[in-house]
């Protein structure tokens, strides 16, 4: 029988989107495999405030918050670091148990100068798991080992809605965004778009799920809603879609994205327009289940046709579905990640 395999996590927080997918969701799916994870979110933001007068103590208050976290890593077997303690700078993590494996999703060496910070956190771990292959090439200059793997979705709880099954015919069809008020200028660059289609298209509405209500001050007021975001209502919001949406500006920073909106559509069984820039390029080359749009233009093209060809979406959210149970689920992502900390564990 195979010993189990401890490892201590430490994250940015509970309710931190990466924390939550890239470590929260595989806690169960990892222990089926024989990986306890103990779980140490952070207790004070890794974000520094907007006051700068306050910034000293915040950086104090959360460097000692950390200190309980690093001594227990004594007690686990492997040292899963879950990005840096503080943005944009390497603190205390080489204080942490060794062997360590720092998982990033982000072009985190972007945030601050030319990125030594995260070319410190490198040398200090042994292995760098990274959410795409531009991630993995830049951190692969820093770090002997680096290995891909994507962000996994819960295909159990993000799934097609069985009582929608007649979704070509539902009116008035839904055209939606969902992500976080940070990204809100990556929506902003098909608002144009949007109107077009909501010109053409009387029965289309646009919705969008964050956390704050974004500026889409160019479309008529009564043709979108914004619905709040919580745990709650991300799933249901998804599985009302017709089309998601997933623009993105063509930057070093958005190379570095791990396609995760354009899972959450797939897995819902929900068809995608997509910028087609680092990983969304990947995703659309692997299964007939969106369109590719370089610009506005091109978004409002392709929405269009989409929503004149129902059965086109229809077959689209079936191909999206079965390539995020295939490529991208828990029950595959996290095996994976199990043999990661397994294989730098060494004999237990």
């Amino acid at each position: 029988m195979t010993e189990r395999l401890r490892v201590t996590a430490l994250t940015g927080g509970a309710h931190v989107p990466s924390a939550r997918f890239r470590v929260g969701q595989l806690a169960a799916a990892l222990g089926r495999d024989g990986v306890d994870l103990d779980v140490r979110h952070a207790r004070v933001s890794s974000f520094p405030p907007a006051s700068r007068l306050l910034r000293p103590f915040w950086l104090a208050a959360t460097l000692a918050a950390r200190l309980p976290d690093i001594a227990a890593t004594r007690h686990g077997q492997v040292t899963l670091l879950q990005r840096e303690f503080v943005s944009t700078l390497a603190t205390l993590e080489g204080l942490t148990a060794r062997p360590r494996v720092l998982d990033v999703d982000d072009a985190i060496w972007l945030n601050r100068g030319d990125g030594g910070f995260a070319r410190r956190l490198a040398r200090e771990v042994d292995v760098v798991v990274a959410g795409n292959a531009y991630l993995a090439d830049w951190f692969g200059a820093c770090c002997d080992r680096v290995e891909i793997l994507p962000t996994a979705i819960d295909t159990e709880r993000f799934r097609p809605d069985p009582t929608l099954t007649d979704r070509p015919r539902a009116r008035p069809r839904r055209i939606g965004w969902t992500g976080s008020s940070g990204n809100f200028p990556f929506l902003l660059l098909w608002e144009e778009a949007l109107r077009a289609v909501l010109a053409a298209e009387p029965d289309v509405v646009v919705r969008v799920c964050a956390d704050r209500r974004p500026p889409l001050d160019r479309l008529p007021v009564d043709r979108w809603q914004w619905v709040p975001w919580t745990p709650a209502v991300e799933v249901p919001f998804l599985q009302s879609l017709d089309i998601g949406l997933m623009p993105l500006a063509d930057t070093p920073w958005a190379r570095g994205k791990c396609s995760y909106k354009m899972l959450q559509y797939l897995a819902c069984g929900v068809p995608a327009v997509v910028s087609p820039v680092g990983m969304n390029n990947e995703v659309l080359a692997q299964a007939d289940s969106g369109i590719g749009a370089r610009d506005a233009d091109e978004a409002a093209a392709a929405l269009i046709g989409l929503l004149a060809d129902p059965a086109r979406g229809a077959a689209m959210g079936l191909a999206g579905r079965k390539l995020v149970e295939t490529r991208y689920s828990v029950a595959v992502v996290a095996p994976r990640l199990a043999g990661i900390l397994r294989d730098v564990a060494g004999p237990l």
